[in-house]
């Protein structure tokens, strides 16, 4: 019964190209209205393999002009850039569309030229292009570099780079009314944070200021970071932040089967295009849309484990804070970072539960004293492990006069990296949990370690867990210290916890652990 609607469907398509194909008066039409026909008719010299599903999902979401963004991740060789920034370009403006203003920016300048120079070839050397939508050729002197103008429909298509700013351009009375992103982050402006967030500041400070309420913003290209620009406006629509469509399209889907049966009918001619790419990390980003970790990267993100909730306090071990202080509230001064973990069990059974009451702020010595003071005040008397490096030890030595318990921890001989390659296995091996809110930064710092322009929690975390790891003999403790007979520790709270914390102590106290 499928096989039959398949079959009907694919002969009435049949006849309508037939027709376009025999009929120009209902060619231009139908491709004026639809760029699913306007590009097989006029891009036919590209289309080498039969459409696959996935453009022509593609084609729908361009069509749709109530979709005010759409994200679109690709595998290479999908033929988006050729679709987006070419046919759909064109037909934006020859179309139903009827857009004026339209720009196309690239990472530089000179790969936003070559889209430029793919648009000036069609109008230029398309034939039943010109025939049908054209003349065109009136327009031969305001091809440029940067811009060209169709004169005869009052459209301007303009190209532009990361670096360059378009807030308050116009064409004429016309803002611009389509916007598309090709690819504009690299490997290396993905790097740090400092990169990814000027772009994506570029994006909300230059880009969608430029145009109006009715400006489309396409943006296109690969998966490079789990920070870049593609995967936050990913997150922010499907958290509702902004409305929008993100779709992404890997060559194999989750069941390794092929998205382009009509390119790579076979997993020989996949394996064929895994062959020419030389390597597997290319592989792995450019056609299964995977985000990979750097061989340079000392975590690696998917070591990363979370926790929704996390054990009753009162069977933790004890709670502690790593202080990584700055002491200096200059702009180009380090963050004080403070790192919290709850401990619980040891060896085999170790679990560090990272909190998110993590700080990373440029602080004063007064203010890093009171944060840790807080702090410790709301973990029971937590410890807190401040490093020692020349006058860092300071607070340390503050906070113990004050009865704190804090202490001063000498870092040694070792560097950033080998501290937190001494305490990897930790992280590696599941051990060390992360609060799914609260510790984005600090995750980040760590997946980017050497790379990010900051690392002031990782110092913070670091020291903790060697600390952490100095202590794991030590013998078990609960957070609270309980000495002699009850005084009435526990009067102050609800009963059915001043029950669990009883019951808890008469626990202890029959294990012989106080």
């Amino acid at each position: 019964m499928k096989s039959s609607k398949k079959s009907c469907r694919k002969s009435r398509r049949s006849k309508v190209y037939e027709q376009v194909l025999k009929n120009k008066r209902f060619r231009q039409e139908i491709v004026r209205k639809s760029l699913e026909y306007f590009f097989p008719v006029y891009f036919h010299k590209y289309i080498k393999y039969d459409t696959a599903p996935f453009q022509k999902e593609i084609f729908q979401i361009l069509e749709d002009k109530t979709n005010k963004l759409a994200v679109i991740v690709a595998f290479r060789g999908s033929a988006k850039s050729t679709i987006i920034t070419t046919a759909y370009v064109l037909w934006s403006i020859l179309g139903v569309q009827q857009k004026k203003f339209i720009i196309i920016h690239g990472q530089t300048e000179q790969k936003a030229r070559q889209y430029l120079m793919n648009i000036k070839s069609e109008l230029e050397h398309n034939d039943l292009l010109r025939k049908d939508l054209g003349p065109f050729e009136e327009e031969r002197n305001q091809w440029g570099a940067t811009a060209l103008i169709i004169r005869r429909l009052n459209a301007k298509i303009m190209i532009s780079s990361v670096e360059q700013s378009i807030r308050g351009m116009r064409h004429g009375e016309h803002r611009p009314d389509l916007i598309i992103l090709d690819d504009v982050e690299d490997t290396d402006s993905v790097r740090t944070q400092e990169g990814r967030d000027k772009t994506f500041n570029w994006l909300t400070g230059e880009v969608i200021p430029a145009g109006d309420k009715h400006t489309r913003i396409i943006a296109i290209g690969n998966l490079l970071h789990e920070d870049s620009l593609l995967k936050r406006l990913h997150q922010k629509i499907v958290t509702g932040e902004i409305d929008g469509i993100y779709r992404e399209y890997p060559l194999l889907d989750e069941n390794d089967k092929t998205l382009w049966p009509g390119k790579y009918p076979t997993i020989a001619d996949i394996e064929e295009e895994r062959r020419k790419t030389t390597s597997p990390i290319a592989w792995s980003r450019e056609y299964l849309l995977k985000i990979i970790s750097s061989d340079e990267q000392l975590i690696k993100p998917e070591w990363i484990k979370y926790y929704d909730d996390m054990p009753p306090e009162y069977n933790a071990r004890y709670t502690a804070t790593g202080i990584d202080p700055a002491i200096s509230k200059s702009d180009h001064a380090d963050y004080t970072a403070m790192v919290t973990a709850r401990v619980y069990g040891r060896r085999k059974n170790l679990e560090i539960y990272i909190l998110p009451n993590i700080v990373n702020l440029r602080l004063s010595f007064d203010e890093a004293k009171k944060q840790a003071e807080l702090i410790s005040d709301t973990s029971n008397s937590g410890h807190l492990y401040v490093e020692d490096v020349q006058y860092q030890a300071s607070l340390a030595q503050e906070l113990q006069k004050d009865n704190y318990p804090a202490e001063a921890v000498k870092v040694g001989g070792q560097d950033k990296y080998a501290r937190l390659a001494a305490v990897s296995h930790l992280i590696q091996n599941g051990k060390v949990l992360f609060p799914r809110e609260g510790a984005k930064a600090l995750v980040t710092q760590l997946t980017g370690f050497g790379t990010e322009k900051h690392d002031d929690m990782v110092d913070a975390l670091s020291m903790l867990l060697l600390k952490i790891i100095e202590r794991a003999d030590e013998p078990i403790m609960h957070s609270i210290a309980f000495k002699g007979e009850y005084n009435g520790e526990f009067d102050h709270l609800p009963p059915d916890e001043r029950e669990q914390m009883m019951a808890h102590r008469e626990w202890l106290r029959n294990m012989f652990l106080l």
